[in-house]
Protein backbone atom coordinates (compact mmCIF):
# COMPACT_ATOMS: atom_id res chain seq x y z
CA UNK A 1 0.00 0.00 0.00
CA UNK A 2 1.19 3.30 -0.97
CA UNK A 3 0.70 6.06 1.30
CA UNK A 4 -1.14 9.22 0.25
CA UNK A 5 1.01 12.49 -0.44
CA UNK A 6 0.66 15.09 1.83
CA UNK A 7 3.79 17.69 1.83
CA UNK A 8 6.67 17.64 -0.05
CA UNK A 9 9.32 15.53 1.99
CA UNK A 10 12.97 16.51 3.50
CA UNK A 11 14.51 13.95 1.90
CA UNK A 12 16.30 13.25 5.42
CA UNK A 13 14.88 9.85 7.82
CA UNK A 14 15.28 10.62 11.65
CA UNK A 15 16.52 8.33 13.79
CA UNK A 16 17.10 10.37 17.10
CA UNK A 17 16.74 13.77 18.11
CA UNK A 18 17.50 15.45 21.30
CA UNK A 19 16.90 19.47 22.46
CA UNK A 20 17.02 21.28 18.72
CA UNK A 21 19.43 18.54 17.30
CA UNK A 22 18.23 15.31 14.95
CA UNK A 23 20.23 12.64 13.65
CA UNK A 24 19.34 10.46 10.10
CA UNK A 25 19.80 6.89 9.87
CA UNK A 26 23.80 7.70 8.90
CA UNK A 27 24.50 9.40 11.99
CA UNK A 28 24.16 12.98 10.19
CA UNK A 29 23.55 15.57 12.58
CA UNK A 30 21.13 18.34 12.08
CA UNK A 31 19.84 21.69 13.62
CA UNK A 32 15.98 21.69 14.13
CA UNK A 33 14.53 25.44 13.62
CA UNK A 34 11.51 24.75 12.48
CA UNK A 35 10.03 22.04 15.17
CA UNK A 36 7.76 19.90 12.72
CA UNK A 37 5.43 22.62 11.91
CA UNK A 38 5.97 24.89 15.61
CA UNK A 39 5.52 21.65 17.97
CA UNK A 40 8.35 21.19 19.77
CA UNK A 41 8.36 23.36 22.20
CA UNK A 42 10.82 22.42 25.30
CA UNK A 43 12.94 20.65 22.54
CA UNK A 44 13.15 16.82 21.53
CA UNK A 45 13.54 14.16 24.15
CA UNK A 46 13.55 16.33 27.32
CA UNK A 47 14.27 13.79 30.00
CA UNK A 48 10.97 15.58 32.06
CA UNK A 49 8.81 15.05 29.48
CA UNK A 50 10.29 11.98 28.64
CA UNK A 51 9.48 10.96 32.52
CA UNK A 52 6.26 12.02 32.90
CA UNK A 53 4.83 10.21 29.59
CA UNK A 54 6.84 7.14 31.13
CA UNK A 55 5.68 6.92 34.29
CA UNK A 56 2.13 7.62 33.27
CA UNK A 57 2.26 4.82 30.96
CA UNK A 58 2.84 2.56 33.64
CA UNK A 59 -0.25 3.59 35.54
CA UNK A 60 -2.81 4.07 33.46
CA UNK A 61 -2.42 5.05 29.60
CA UNK A 62 -5.75 5.59 28.55
CA UNK A 63 -9.40 6.01 29.39
CA UNK A 64 -12.26 7.88 28.09
CA UNK A 65 -13.79 11.30 29.82
CA UNK A 66 -16.57 8.96 31.01
CA UNK A 67 -14.36 8.34 34.19
CA UNK A 68 -12.96 11.03 36.74
CA UNK A 69 -9.10 12.06 35.09
CA UNK A 70 -7.87 14.01 38.19
CA UNK A 71 -4.30 14.73 35.97
CA UNK A 72 -6.65 16.98 33.37
CA UNK A 73 -7.46 18.96 36.61
CA UNK A 74 -3.72 19.47 37.66
CA UNK A 75 -3.20 20.29 33.58
CA UNK A 76 -5.99 23.18 34.00
CA UNK A 77 -4.98 24.40 37.30
CA UNK A 78 -1.08 25.14 36.03
CA UNK A 79 -2.11 25.97 32.46
CA UNK A 80 -4.80 28.52 33.92
CA UNK A 81 -1.78 30.10 36.35
CA UNK A 82 1.00 30.11 33.99
CA UNK A 83 -1.60 31.82 31.00
CA UNK A 84 -2.78 34.30 32.97
CA UNK A 85 -6.28 32.72 32.35
CA UNK A 86 -6.96 31.19 35.79
CA UNK A 87 -10.85 32.04 35.60
CA UNK A 88 -11.05 30.45 32.33
CA UNK A 89 -12.68 27.00 31.55
CA UNK A 90 -10.56 24.48 29.86
CA UNK A 91 -11.62 22.01 27.05
CA UNK A 92 -9.20 19.67 26.03
CA UNK A 93 -9.62 18.01 22.46
CA UNK A 94 -6.79 16.41 20.21
CA UNK A 95 -5.00 18.81 17.55
CA UNK A 96 -4.99 22.38 16.23
CA UNK A 97 -8.50 22.06 13.79
CA UNK A 98 -10.14 19.75 16.10
CA UNK A 99 -9.81 22.86 18.47
CA UNK A 100 -11.00 25.58 16.49
CA UNK A 101 -14.03 22.95 15.15
CA UNK A 102 -15.15 23.27 18.66
CA UNK A 103 -14.65 27.32 19.20
CA UNK A 104 -16.62 28.37 16.63
CA UNK A 105 -19.31 25.57 17.63
CA UNK A 106 -19.46 27.15 20.92
CA UNK A 107 -19.68 30.48 19.55
CA UNK A 108 -22.66 29.85 17.10
CA UNK A 109 -24.14 28.22 20.27
CA UNK A 110 -23.43 30.93 22.63
CA UNK A 111 -24.65 33.28 19.68
CA UNK A 112 -27.35 31.13 18.25
CA UNK A 113 -26.02 32.69 14.90
CA UNK A 114 -24.35 30.89 11.89
CA UNK A 115 -21.59 33.32 10.31
CA UNK A 116 -18.45 33.99 11.03
CA UNK A 117 -15.10 36.15 9.79
CA UNK A 118 -11.36 35.21 9.12
CA UNK A 119 -8.48 37.31 6.93
CA UNK A 120 -6.52 36.95 4.46
CA UNK A 121 -3.80 34.78 4.72
CA UNK A 122 -5.70 32.58 7.56
CA UNK A 123 -5.06 28.99 8.18
CA UNK A 124 -7.14 27.98 10.99
CA UNK A 125 -7.15 23.99 9.95
CA UNK A 126 -8.21 21.16 7.86
CA UNK A 127 -11.65 19.85 9.21
CA UNK A 128 -15.10 21.20 7.44
CA UNK A 129 -15.73 24.55 9.57
CA UNK A 130 -11.75 25.34 10.24
CA UNK A 131 -11.14 24.93 6.31
CA UNK A 132 -13.92 27.08 5.63
CA UNK A 133 -12.28 30.03 7.66
CA UNK A 134 -8.93 29.44 6.04
CA UNK A 135 -7.85 31.34 3.14
CA UNK A 136 -6.70 28.62 0.87
CA UNK A 137 -9.16 27.71 -2.06
CA UNK A 138 -6.86 24.80 -3.16
CA UNK A 139 -7.84 22.97 0.15
CA UNK A 140 -11.12 23.93 0.51
CA UNK A 141 -13.38 21.29 -0.67
CA UNK A 142 -16.80 22.13 -2.55
CA UNK A 143 -18.67 20.74 0.68
CA UNK A 144 -17.15 23.28 3.08
CA UNK A 145 -17.87 26.27 1.41
CA UNK A 146 -20.28 27.95 3.34
CA UNK A 147 -22.24 31.73 2.40
CA UNK A 148 -22.04 33.21 5.78
CA UNK A 149 -17.91 32.36 6.11
CA UNK A 150 -16.48 35.81 5.56
CA UNK A 151 -12.55 35.77 4.11
CA UNK A 152 -12.02 39.37 5.14
CA UNK A 153 -8.74 41.93 3.80
CA UNK A 154 -6.24 41.98 6.94
CA UNK A 155 -6.54 44.53 9.17
CA UNK A 156 -9.51 46.32 7.42
CA UNK A 157 -11.61 47.06 10.11
CA UNK A 158 -14.20 49.47 8.08
CA UNK A 159 -14.54 46.21 6.18
CA UNK A 160 -15.15 44.30 9.58
CA UNK A 161 -18.06 46.25 10.50
CA UNK A 162 -19.90 46.40 6.84
CA UNK A 163 -19.94 42.60 7.52
CA UNK A 164 -20.98 42.80 11.20
CA UNK A 165 -24.16 45.34 10.35
CA UNK A 166 -25.15 43.23 7.51
CA UNK A 167 -24.72 39.59 8.62
CA UNK A 168 -25.32 37.68 11.97
CA UNK A 169 -22.05 36.86 12.53
CA UNK A 170 -21.40 34.52 16.09
CA UNK A 171 -17.57 35.07 16.10
CA UNK A 172 -14.50 36.81 14.69
CA UNK A 173 -11.48 34.38 14.30
CA UNK A 174 -7.99 35.73 13.89
CA UNK A 175 -4.30 34.16 14.58
CA UNK A 176 -2.46 35.76 17.26
CA UNK A 177 0.38 35.74 14.80
CA UNK A 178 -0.38 34.52 10.93
CA UNK A 179 2.30 31.62 11.06
CA UNK A 180 1.30 29.84 7.25
CA UNK A 181 0.99 33.24 5.48
CA UNK A 182 5.21 34.41 6.87
CA UNK A 183 4.02 35.84 10.40
CA UNK A 184 2.38 38.34 10.01
CA UNK A 185 1.27 39.88 12.79
CA UNK A 186 -1.69 42.14 13.79
CA UNK A 187 -0.92 45.21 15.06
CA UNK A 188 -2.23 46.58 18.54
CA UNK A 189 -5.01 48.60 17.19
CA UNK A 190 -6.36 46.36 14.95
CA UNK A 191 -6.87 43.69 17.50
CA UNK A 192 -8.05 46.38 19.52
CA UNK A 193 -10.24 47.30 17.17
CA UNK A 194 -11.99 43.68 16.51
CA UNK A 195 -12.29 43.46 20.47
CA UNK A 196 -14.31 46.21 20.59
CA UNK A 197 -16.49 46.02 17.68
CA UNK A 198 -16.98 42.26 18.58
CA UNK A 199 -18.47 43.75 22.09
CA UNK A 200 -20.60 45.89 19.90
CA UNK A 201 -22.24 43.39 18.06
CA UNK A 202 -22.44 40.79 20.34
CA UNK A 203 -20.18 38.80 18.73
CA UNK A 204 -17.76 36.22 19.93
CA UNK A 205 -13.65 36.86 19.54
CA UNK A 206 -11.33 34.10 19.07
CA UNK A 207 -7.91 33.78 19.31
CA UNK A 208 -6.43 30.94 17.09
CA UNK A 209 -3.38 30.47 19.35
CA UNK A 210 -2.69 27.08 18.06
CA UNK A 211 0.81 28.25 16.28
CA UNK A 212 1.87 31.08 18.24
CA UNK A 213 1.16 30.15 21.73
CA UNK A 214 3.03 28.26 24.65
CA UNK A 215 5.62 30.95 24.91
CA UNK A 216 6.89 30.99 21.39
CA UNK A 217 6.40 34.61 20.92
CA UNK A 218 8.07 35.78 24.23
CA UNK A 219 4.56 35.56 26.49
CA UNK A 220 2.69 32.60 26.27
CA UNK A 221 0.16 33.98 24.01
CA UNK A 222 0.73 36.69 21.27
CA UNK A 223 -1.94 38.55 21.86
CA UNK A 224 -0.79 39.10 25.06
CA UNK A 225 2.07 41.64 23.85
CA UNK A 226 -1.24 43.76 23.71
CA UNK A 227 -2.79 45.29 26.40
CA UNK A 228 -6.15 44.77 27.40
CA UNK A 229 -7.21 41.79 24.82
CA UNK A 230 -9.79 39.48 26.59
CA UNK A 231 -10.39 36.84 23.82
CA UNK A 232 -13.75 34.93 24.61
CA UNK A 233 -12.43 32.00 23.34
CA UNK A 234 -8.71 30.56 23.21
CA UNK A 235 -7.28 27.97 20.87
CA UNK A 236 -4.64 25.97 21.33
CA UNK A 237 -1.95 23.14 19.69
CA UNK A 238 1.31 22.56 18.66
CA UNK A 239 3.28 23.82 21.15
CA UNK A 240 1.33 22.11 24.21
CA UNK A 241 2.29 18.71 23.73
CA UNK A 242 5.95 18.95 22.37
CA UNK A 243 4.94 16.17 19.91
CA UNK A 244 2.34 13.92 21.57
CA UNK A 245 -1.11 15.24 19.93
CA UNK A 246 -3.41 17.39 22.27
CA UNK A 247 -5.06 20.63 21.84
CA UNK A 248 -8.02 22.25 23.84
CA UNK A 249 -9.79 25.63 24.05
CA UNK A 250 -10.07 28.33 26.55
CA UNK A 251 -13.48 29.33 27.38
CA UNK A 252 -14.68 32.61 29.22
CA UNK A 253 -16.68 32.25 32.27
CA UNK A 254 -18.95 34.17 30.55
CA UNK A 255 -20.35 31.34 28.72
CA UNK A 256 -22.74 28.77 30.40
CA UNK A 257 -21.84 25.52 29.98
CA UNK A 258 -24.18 22.36 29.89
CA UNK A 259 -23.56 18.97 29.06
CA UNK A 260 -23.31 17.53 25.33
CA UNK A 261 -22.68 20.85 23.83
CA UNK A 262 -18.90 19.39 23.28
CA UNK A 263 -17.22 15.89 23.48
CA UNK A 264 -14.35 13.97 22.91
CA UNK A 265 -13.21 10.49 23.28
CA UNK A 266 -9.61 10.79 23.07
CA UNK A 267 -9.47 14.58 23.98
CA UNK A 268 -7.27 15.47 27.48
CA UNK A 269 -6.34 11.35 28.01
CA UNK A 270 -3.87 10.24 30.44
CA UNK A 271 -0.99 10.38 28.72
CA UNK A 272 -1.53 13.25 26.72
CA UNK A 273 -2.57 15.31 29.58
CA UNK A 274 1.18 13.60 31.18
CA UNK A 275 2.78 15.35 28.00
CA UNK A 276 1.32 18.79 28.03
CA UNK A 277 1.49 19.07 32.18
CA UNK A 278 5.33 18.36 31.31
CA UNK A 279 5.40 21.15 28.87
CA UNK A 280 4.22 23.83 31.18
CA UNK A 281 6.02 22.47 33.84
CA UNK A 282 9.48 23.00 32.01
CA UNK A 283 8.34 26.49 30.33
CA UNK A 284 7.95 27.50 33.97
CA UNK A 285 11.08 26.08 35.10
CA UNK A 286 13.58 26.74 32.88
CA UNK A 287 12.41 30.39 32.29
CA UNK A 288 11.32 29.60 28.48
CA UNK A 289 9.33 32.59 27.84
CA UNK A 290 12.49 34.88 28.50
CA UNK A 291 14.73 32.57 26.92
CA UNK A 292 12.30 32.58 23.91
CA UNK A 293 12.01 36.95 24.35
CA UNK A 294 15.88 37.47 24.86
CA UNK A 295 16.59 35.44 21.83
CA UNK A 296 13.83 36.31 19.63
CA UNK A 297 15.35 40.11 19.84
CA UNK A 298 18.96 39.27 19.22
CA UNK A 299 18.50 37.42 15.99
CA UNK A 300 15.92 39.89 15.30
CA UNK A 301 19.37 42.60 15.05
CA UNK A 302 21.72 40.19 13.07
CA UNK A 303 19.20 39.48 10.66
CA UNK A 304 18.46 42.92 10.51
CA UNK A 305 22.31 43.44 9.03
CA UNK A 306 22.14 41.32 6.15
CA UNK A 307 21.50 42.90 3.23
CA UNK A 308 19.95 40.16 1.12
CA UNK A 309 17.16 40.27 3.46
CA UNK A 310 14.23 42.30 2.69
CA UNK A 311 11.88 42.17 5.07
CA UNK A 312 11.84 40.03 8.68
CA UNK A 313 8.46 39.84 10.60
CA UNK A 314 7.90 38.19 14.15
CA UNK A 315 8.63 37.97 17.69
CA UNK A 316 10.20 35.32 20.69
CA UNK A 317 11.04 32.23 18.18
CA UNK A 318 8.45 33.49 15.64
CA UNK A 319 10.57 34.77 12.93
CA UNK A 320 9.46 35.38 8.86
CA UNK A 321 12.45 36.35 6.92
CA UNK A 322 11.54 37.75 2.82
CA UNK A 323 14.78 37.10 0.93
CA UNK A 324 15.48 38.75 -2.36
CA UNK A 325 15.20 35.46 -4.12
CA UNK A 326 13.04 32.56 -4.01
CA UNK A 327 13.22 30.59 -0.40
CA UNK A 328 13.07 27.06 -1.64
CA UNK A 329 16.75 26.69 -3.16
CA UNK A 330 18.01 28.23 0.20
CA UNK A 331 16.11 25.93 2.35
CA UNK A 332 17.39 23.14 0.48
CA UNK A 333 20.86 24.31 0.72
CA UNK A 334 20.18 24.55 4.53
CA UNK A 335 19.65 21.24 4.26
CA UNK A 336 22.08 19.53 2.10
CA UNK A 337 25.22 21.60 3.27
CA UNK A 338 24.89 23.08 6.65
CA UNK A 339 22.15 20.35 8.11
CA UNK A 340 19.58 22.80 9.43
CA UNK A 341 15.85 22.45 9.20
CA UNK A 342 13.79 25.85 8.20
CA UNK A 343 10.11 26.01 7.31
CA UNK A 344 8.24 27.36 3.93
CA UNK A 345 5.64 29.91 3.68
CA UNK A 346 2.80 31.10 1.03
CA UNK A 347 5.20 33.60 0.03
CA UNK A 348 7.68 31.94 -2.30
CA UNK A 349 10.79 34.08 -0.79
CA UNK A 350 9.84 33.59 2.81
CA UNK A 351 11.54 31.66 5.58
CA UNK A 352 9.73 30.44 8.49
CA UNK A 353 11.76 29.72 11.82
CA UNK A 354 9.81 27.99 14.79
CA UNK A 355 12.57 26.42 16.65
CA UNK A 356 12.47 24.91 20.29
CA UNK A 357 12.10 27.95 22.85
CA UNK A 358 15.33 26.30 24.66
CA UNK A 359 17.75 26.55 21.72
CA UNK A 360 20.42 28.18 22.90
CA UNK A 361 22.36 31.44 21.11
CA UNK A 362 25.43 29.38 19.65
CA UNK A 363 23.21 27.34 17.58
CA UNK A 364 21.14 30.61 16.14
CA UNK A 365 24.31 32.15 15.33
CA UNK A 366 25.52 28.98 13.15
CA UNK A 367 22.34 29.45 11.16
CA UNK A 368 23.07 33.15 10.99
CA UNK A 369 26.70 32.22 9.39
CA UNK A 370 25.56 29.73 7.28
CA UNK A 371 22.60 31.84 6.08
CA UNK A 372 25.27 34.58 5.13
CA UNK A 373 27.08 32.62 3.15
CA UNK A 374 24.60 31.21 1.15
CA UNK A 375 23.33 34.67 0.07
CA UNK A 376 26.05 35.87 -0.57
CA UNK A 377 26.11 34.12 -3.49
CA UNK A 378 24.15 34.88 -6.65
CA UNK A 379 20.46 33.48 -6.71
CA UNK A 380 21.66 31.56 -9.90
CA UNK A 381 24.88 30.02 -8.51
Amino acid sequence: MKLFDVYPLIPVTIAKADGAKLWDEQGQEYLDLYGGHAVISIGHTHPHYVKRIKDQLNQVAFYSNSVQIPIQQEYAEKLGNLSGYPEYELFLCNSGAEANENAIKLASFATGRSGFIAFSGSFHGRTSGAVALTDNPKIVAPCNAREDFHILPWADLNAVEETLKSNEIAGIIIEGIQGVNGIQVPSPDFLKGLASLAHQYGTKLILDEVQSGFGRTGKFFAHQLVDGIKPDIISMAKGMGNGFPIGGILISPEFKATYGLLGTTFGGNHLACAAALAVVEVIEEECLLSNAAKLGEQLLEELNEIPEITGIRGTGLMIGIDLDREAGPVRSELVKKYHMFTGSAAGKNTIRLLPPLNIGWNQLNSFLSALKEILSQSPSS
